[in-house]
Order: structure tokens, then C-alpha cells, then sequence
């Protein structure tokens, strides 16, 4: 009863009014499983390929291609297949598509169908999707990473780093930590408002005023945690996505708040200095995606104390990553299910990075849908943090609210995974 009848998809809209890819999977007692994929912005070089279609409909955004794929060629490899043989089904569809990126069949296509799957099974056996994923008893819930100001390449602003993230830290709960970031994200609403700055928020939620420099947009920020009541470093401290690759030209790093760009290892001292300022315990792409003696570099001086994050650099994919474990680059990778386009290659990839003490954080996409599934995956893999983006807009407070639930409804043991840096 868990072989598939039928495979279904369709062209949906993500956050950004673009098209995307949804799949629901039929098994012959007619339980269906559903998972739509997301789209990023700012994207890696390295990361599977997301078919699209050309042309003039939807800007040449639309995925009706993809969507064929699956019903058509997928359809017809995977009639019949028992769903809970997962890595089966996975290899079945890398085998199809033929390329080392997924640019035949399609990444989205091939994610959409590989993420039903699961879902399929979870809902043929009655229970939740992250138990069905994770096997264990002894789950613990993911501390979450807020990005309450966007710049880069998900705002409109002078800012060049792409989130200024606020981790809540010291609670038991991960109810705790979502009401009081909602404190301070609405807190920093009313200073901004005050101070007469924009509170449009960009395309993962986070507030998009025009200011002038990075440390402007930190210095707010703890005026705000301030203002709400709370410490910082004691209540909060600071994560970064400074998405380097998207100013990095030449062999140099240009921000727009400095009138010089940096060479790598001055760079390197800019963010060291930061650092010293400021509580930032991580930071998601210091360098950028091909500066691999860069990354080593900062690792080495800083990594003890800090979570440095490959998320272009390591795109989710396992050959990238072993680079990094064997040059010391990283000591955390950024986990995004569409950057590698099957669950079974994440979850290889996660349990790699786990066997080298490296720290796991499942991530969205700026492009997202009302899809949770990466909140069951970080709980089901007990990765122990979790972006999602802000606190406002609907597809990324679902990803909250399906942890909300989570934690009242299934965990007996409540607390949130330990991590070795905050």
C-alpha cells in the first residue's frame, strides 16, 4: 500500500509572486503526499540547476518544464516504487536526470518529487513527518535564527551583508525564544519608525531601512534588544549572512559603506574587528564561494569562538564539503534542500557534517511557499538551529508555527539542542 499510483504536479507562485514547483505524490490506498520547492536570490555557482522555462511568460520564470518532467518522465520511472525506500527512489531519480547538476530534469523537479515521497510515507503511517524522518526518541527543538534587517540582495538599501540575524539565547524553549524576538523585531519597528526610516520589510521579512553602514544596522539592533528589555549577549547575540560573493570582484571585496575594497585578508581584519564590537557568534559566508584560503584563514583565527557557516561555499553538497573538513574552511554549513535536490544527498551530507563536529542549520530560501517541511527536518535530524527569515510574512512564520506545534504536541523532552558556541 506504500507503491506509488500516481504523481501529480503543478506550477504554483513562491513569496516573490514567481513561479515554482509543487508534486503530490498518490499511493495506491490514495494517502498523498505534497512538497513545494523554494528559490534563492542569492545563489551559489556550485548549486544544482533550477530549470526554468525562457521566454516572455512570467519573465521568463516559469517552471512548466520542470513540471512536465515530473509528470511524464519521472511519472513513468517511479509507478509502482514503494515510497519508503527512499534512498532507492532518490538514486532512481539522479540516475534519470544523468547530470551532475540536475540541469536535465531539473533540481526543482526532481526535489518536489523527492520531498513528497517522504511526506507520502510519513502520512501512510500516522505520524508526524519529522519522526518519520528522524527515527529516534530523543528529538530536541532547533534554535532559531531571526534575520530582522535585510540588505544585500534582499533589500534595497546601502547595506552590503544580506542578514543581520538575532539568535535568543538561555531559554528552555523554543517558545521562549520566538515570543521574545517578536519583542524586539516590533521593538525595532517603532525606533525605526521613529528615526524616520522605512519599515517595509524585504523578501524574507526583515525590516529594509536605507542606512548607511553595516555597523549602523547593529547598533539599532542592540538598541532595540535594550529597549525590549533584554541583554545582550546575556538575552541575545548576533549572527550575520554577509553573502560575500555577491561584492566580490577582481579578488577583492567591495562594500558600499567603505570608500576602499578589501583585499581577502584585509577582509578578514574588518570582520575580526566586528567581531571584537559587537556579540556575533556566527557568520554565514565571510568569504566568498571560491576564497578557499580566505575561509581557511579566518577559521583558523577565529573559529574557536565563532560558527563560521558555508552556505555558497559548501552549497549542500558532500565533495564541497569534505574540501572544507580536510582545509579546515568552515566549522558549520548552511543546510538548503534545493541547493542539492534530493533528500537522501541532504541527509548524507548532514550526517557527514555531523561525523566532523561540524555545527548543522537547515535554512529557507528567499523565494519560499507555505511548505514546513524544513522545520520537521531540523527537528527530525536534531540539526539544532533553524532559518527561516523574520517575523512577519506568512511563509516564513509558518516555518515557526510548525515548531510551535511540534513542541506542544509531540516533544516530551522540550529543551533545544546544545550548541558549542552560544
Amino acid at each position: 500500500m506504500t507503491k506509488i499510483k500516481n504523481i501529480i504536479s503543478r506550477q504554483i507562485l513562491d513569496s516573490r509572486g514567481f513561479p515554482t514547483i509543487e508534486t503530490d505524490v498518490i499511493l495506491e490506498n490514495n494517502i498523498i503526499g505534497r512538497a513545494s520547492v523554494p528559490s534563492g536570490a542569492s545563489t551559489g555557482k556550485h548549486e544544482a540547476c533550477e530549470l526554468r522555462d525562457g521566454g516572455k511568460k512570467y519573465i521568463g520564470k516559469s517552471v512548466l518544464k520542470a513540471v512536465n518532467n515530473v509528470n511524464g518522465e519521472i511519472f513513468d520511472a517511479l509507478t509502482g516504487c514503494d515510497t519508503t525506500d527512499q534512498v532507492s527512489i532518490d538514486n532512481i531519480l539522479i540516475k534519470l536526470d544523468g547530470t551532475k547538476n540536475k540541469s536535465r530534469l531539473g533540481a526543482n523537479a526532481i526535489l518536489s518529487v523527492s520531498l513528497a515521497v517522504a511526506d507520502a510515507s510519513a502520512n501512510y503511517y500516522n505520524i508526524p513527518l519529522y519522526k518519520y524522518l528522524g527515527g529516534t526518541s530523543d528529538f530536541k527543538l532547533p534554535t532559531p535564527m531571526f534575520n530582522i534587517i535585510n540588505g544585500g540582495a534582499h533589500a534595497n538599501n546601502k547595506l552590503s551583508f544580506q542578514e543581520f540575524m538575532i539568535i535568543p539565547v538561555n531559554n528552555k524553549k523554543f517558545s521562549e525564544c520566538l515570543r521574545k524576538s517578536a519583542e524586539v523585531f516590533h521593538t525595532l519597528k517603532t525606533i525605526l519608525h521613529k528615526q524616520g526610516f522605512s519599515t517595509s520589510v524585504g523578501d524574507e521579512g526583515g525590516f529594509a531601512p536605507d542606512l548607511n553602514s553595516e555597523e549602523e544596522a547593529l547598533d539599532l539592533i542592540s538598541l532595540a534588544i535594550k529597549k525590549s528589555g533584554y541583554n545582550l549577549t546575556k538575552d541575545f547575540v548576533f549572527a550575520l549572512d554577509i553573502a560575500s560573493t555577491e561584492f566580490y570582484s577582481k579578488n577583492k571585496y567591495k562594500l558600499i559603506s567603505e570608500k576602499k575594497p578589501f583585499s581577502s585578508l584585509e577582509f578578514s581584519s574588518f570582520i575580526k574587528k566586528l567581531c571584537k564590537k559587537y556579540p556575533i557568534v556566527s557568520i554565514e559566508d565571510p568569504m566568498a564561494e571560491d576564497d578557499w584560503k580566505g575561509w581557511s584563514e579566518l577559521t583558523n583565527s577565529i573559529g574557536s569562538s565563532v560558527q563560521i557557516v558555508g552556505d555558497d561555499l559548501f552549497v549542500t553538497n558532500i565533495n564541497r564539503l569534505n574540501q572544507g573538513i580536510s582545509e579546515n574552511s568552515a566549522n558549520a554549513i548552511l543546510i538548503k534542500l534545493n541547493q542539492i535536490g534530493t533528500l537522501t544527498e541532504t541527509i548524507n551530507c548532514i550526517e557527514l557534517a555531523k561525523a566532523n563536529k561540524f555545527e548543522t542549520i537547515i535554512s529557507h530560501r528567499s523565494g519560499e511557499t507555505e511548505n514546513t517541511f524544513i522545520s520537521d527536518l531540523s527537528v527530525g535530524l536534531n540539526c539544532g538551529q533553524i532559518k527561516a527569515g523574520s517575523l512577519s510574512r506568512s511563509e516564513r512564520i509558518a516555518k515557526f508555527n510548525q515548531l510551535l506545534r511540534i513542541e506542544e504536541n509531540f516533544i516530551s523532552n522540550k529543551t533545544l539542542k546544545n550548541n558549542r558556541f552560544f
